[in-house]
């Protein structure tokens, strides 16, 4: 058995941070050295990053609703300075750069937001962001030097211009400010940027900079965030992982991360970084995905995200924050290419296009199966954070030796002494975790009292990866003092409470309740002296049962992990609902508006509203607990034309760059000798208002395709198909085509790919071929419920 003893945590410090909103504000927003606060009460935020410059503005509203859908509440995005000010003395923020008229659409949907104000702020933008005429000005930058001082405090001075009275303190959504980033060893310079920011009139509650690389902060300045990835482009093409990435899916106290940015650093990091006794654990950089270098291009599959993401929880995270959770493109409007590269003297040559980083929400705005999975963790972030946020980290008795022990079961339990919620990781990238038989844990409280879970000792399968509840209020006083189902959400139905739970494939579903409490509904119930044991040998839409409590009943729905990574809830209609869906679903006012692929997506609604209307819907049916309808939509199969203009492709010779020798991509020149296709896409297939991806499976190394002569979108391949979404240049697209060229990867270059994927590179030695290209339209189907109240 697997044991912990948890100890009643002390009090926070608080009281020592300069920042916080002003006395007085609505929602005030504070911090302690355990947590943020907004209104009296824990947060945890959880923050996704989206680079609004580098996205569509007309499509700015959209994405964000597809954010909020995901269960992000908390919007981070970076304003490159060089972007802002290409030519020296001219400020652009028009159009997509527009940042006023971003965060303003982040306050109407309710979601808040942290800009990240540089000056350098990385994000694999050219220079870092620092404009090119920068490195002609006689000064020092990243630091003190007044001379460079007097560049930024302009630029500083536009920025506050632009988000006037949008602070939270001014009733807008910025609560955070990030200065700079990834600066190790400037304490005093950081301060300064802080206090420049705030002269020039830029305001918010909280003040940030990353921490990761043991980075000298100035203390009780600015609260340390640190981030963690599965993968890492800016390691060599070496196979496998690097080791020290490991540590993030292991249950540990160590915040720090010194891989990130490892290829810019001149040496290892030393000292000890800030002090974590002073400040909350926050994180604005848990991988989302991982971009794609030309000579390290990397696979991240959704259970790689929740797993490093679970672990960051589990670990004592009060703040999850995703880079990127949205992923976008690159600037295309500058005179010379805004991504960094060899050519910039970068260690990696990026896409000239492409900034996709397998995010859950990719490029062109695609729903990735990580946007779900992260979902029923924000769901049970929504849900229990408040109480989360102010339990530290207890680990077990016996813990792994190190990062090299796949052998011992990684688990650890946040408690404040009488409750908690205990993690288990048994998954980690590249190398499997094996299961583990004959599985309980018995935790010991702070009074004394030990918790024994489950009742009968499980397996945890390879892979799993979860948060059973100790302690857990369902509602009517009625307590679960345990369950082997990760906690969803909680509502009222009807007036009853309602409490959702999720199962974990291939681990029994158990839950204790005391005893003397009568059980209803599909299980088997085991009254005890001590407890009333429930097993439910069946999660799903049916299996709800109703637990008779000291002050009326309660409902619990446990679903299996299939339905619970499809679950939503939305307030629409007048009411919090819970919303089956395979497919993105929004709220927005009215209607709840799906985005799909699909001639026959369906929908589950618990309640259900009286009556529903939409296009092609079908007559309610019994699903559970749940009532579901299909929507029969007309199925539209749009057909590309492809010519083949030139089958021939010669490969570039194998290049290196960089300060790290690696190899460097394709020049312009090089795709002169690409094979070339032209691919003719009919008007038809842009009715609507959704996205039409245009899906390509090719054999090949690097791809650019181009609309009327200019570039639009570009790709290194690893694997997957290549989507570019049309829509933005849809009459372009119509009157010209589409040209793609692809080419060869030369015989020498030195690239990693992952494994499951590496016979079809090395298929593209000598070989650029295009195999198929199919249009996806996605379209967006509204469905109101008629003389419903508006919410």
């Amino acid at each position: 058995m697997l044991s912990l003893h948890i100890r009643r945590p002390s009090a926070p410090l608080s009281g020592h941070l300069p920042m916080g909103s002003t006395e007085g504000t609505p929602h005030a927003v504070s911090v302690d050295s355990r947590r943020v606060l907004r209104a009296g009460e824990a947060w945890i935020p959880v923050m996704g990053e989206f680079h609004f410059s580098r996205y569509p503005a007309a499509e700015w509203r959209e994405e964000l609703l597809k954010m909020r859908a995901g269960g992000i509440d908390l919007v981070a995005t970076y304003l490159f300075w060089n972007q802002h000010e290409d030519r020296r003395g001219t400020l652009r923020f028009d159009g997509d750069l527009d940042v006023r008229r971003f965060v303003e659409l982040c306050a109407d949907l309710g979601l808040a937001v942290a800009v990240r104000i540089g000056p350098w702020s990385h994000g694999e933008c050219r220079n870092g962001g620092f404009p090119d005429w920068l490195a002609d000005v006689d000064c020092t930058p990243r630091t003190d030097d007044p001379a460079y001082l007097s560049l930024v405090e302009p630029y500083y001075a536009r920025i506050a211009h632009e988000l006037r009275g949008l602070a939270h303190d001014e009733g807008g959504p910025i609560v955070a400010v990030q200065v700079e980033n990834e600066l190790y060893d400037q304490p005093a310079h950081l301060a300064t940027l802080r206090r420049m920011a705030e002269d020039a009139g830029i305001r918010a509650p909280l003040w940030t900079a990353t921490g990761w690389g043991a980075a000298r902060l100035p203390e009780d300045v600015l609260l340390p965030l640190y981030g963690g990835y599965p993968e890492a482009f800016w390691e060599d093409a070496h196979e496998g992982w690097t080791r020290d990435m490991r540590r993030h899916y292991f249950f540990t106290p160590i915040r720090d991360d010194h891989a990130i940015g490892a290829d810019l650093r001149n040496s290892a990091p030393s000292g000890t970084g800030p002090d974590d006794r002073r400040y909350p654990y926050a994180t604005c950089e848990l991988g989302g995905g991982m971009a794609i270098a030309y000579h390290r291009r990397p696979t991240v599959p959704a259970e790689d995200i929740t797993a490093l993401a679970l672990a960051k929880l589990g670990s004592g995270s009060v703040w999850q924050g995703y880079y990127l959770y949205h992923g976008c493109s690159q600037r295309l409007d500058h005179t010379v290419p805004n991504q960094e590269s060899h050519a910039t003297h970068y260690p990696n040559d990026l896409p000239r296009v492409s900034y996709d980083f397998q995010a859950p929400l990719g490029e062109y705005g695609q729903v990735r199966p990580s946007f779900h999975a992260l979902r029923l963790q924000h769901l049970f972030l929504r849900d229990s954070g408040a109480a989360l946020a102010g339990m530290p980290l207890v680990l077990p008795d016996t813990e792994p030796d190190g990062l090299d022990d796949r052998t011992t079961l990684r688990w650890a339990v946040r408690s404040d002494g009488e409750r908690g919620f205990l993690f288990v990781n048994n998954h980690q990238p590249h190398e499997s975790l094996p299961r583990h038989d004959q599985v309980s844990f018995r935790v010991t409280l702070d009074d004394g009292r030990a918790v024994t879970l489950p009742e009968r000792p499980v397996t945890v399968p390879s892979g799993a990866h979860f948060v059973w509840p100790i302690g857990y209020d369902l509602g009517n006083g009625v307590r679960l003092d345990w369950a082997t189902a990760q906690p969803v959400t909680r509502l009222h139905i009807d007036g009853v409470p309602l409490a959702v739970l999720a199962a974990t494939a291939g681990i029994p579903v158990s839950l204790a309740l005391p005893a003397g409490l009568r059980v209803e509904g599909p299980a088997e119930v085991t009254a005890g002296a001590d407890a009333t044991l429930v097993s439910v040998p069946e999660p799903g839409t049916g299996a709800v049962l109703t637990v008779h409590g000291p002050a009326g009943p309660v409902r619990v729905l446990v679903l299996d992990e299939d339905r619970a990574r499809s679950a939503n809830r939305v307030r629409v209609w007048g009411e919090d609902r819970l919303v089956l869906c395979d497919e993105l679903v929004l709220a927005d006012g009215p209607e709840l508006r799906l985005h799909t692929a699909s001639s026959a997506p369906s929908f589950g609604l618990l309640p259900a509203p009286a009556a529903l209307a939409g296009p092609g819907l079908g007559a309610p049916e019994s699903d559970g607990a749940f009532t579901r309808w299909t929507l029969g939509l007309p199925q539209a199969t749009y057909e590309p034309v492809v010519t083949c203009v030139r089958a021939d492709a010669g490969a570039p010779p194998a290049r290196t760059g960089g300060p790290h020798n690696r190899a460097s991509a394709p020049r312009d020149e090089d795709f002169d000798s690409a094979s070339v296709y032209r691919i003719s896409v009919p008007r038809e297939a842009f009715e609507g208002e959704g996205e039409v991806l245009l899906r390509l499976s090719f054999t090949g190394d690097a791809a650019r395709a181009r609309v009327g002569g200019r570039l639009v979108a570009d790709h290194f391949w690893y694997g997957p198909d290549w989507e570019i979404g049309l829509r933005r240049f849809a009459d372009e697209a119509v009157e010209h085509g589409i040209e793609i060229r692809l080419l060869p990867l030369p015989r020498d270059s030195k690239v990693y790919v992952d494994a499951s994927v590496r016979a079809g590179l090395d298929a593209a030695q000598g070989t650029a071929a295009l195999h198929a290209a199919r249009l996806v339209p996605v379209r967006r189907v509204a469905v109101r419920s008629a003389g419903a109240v508006q919410s």
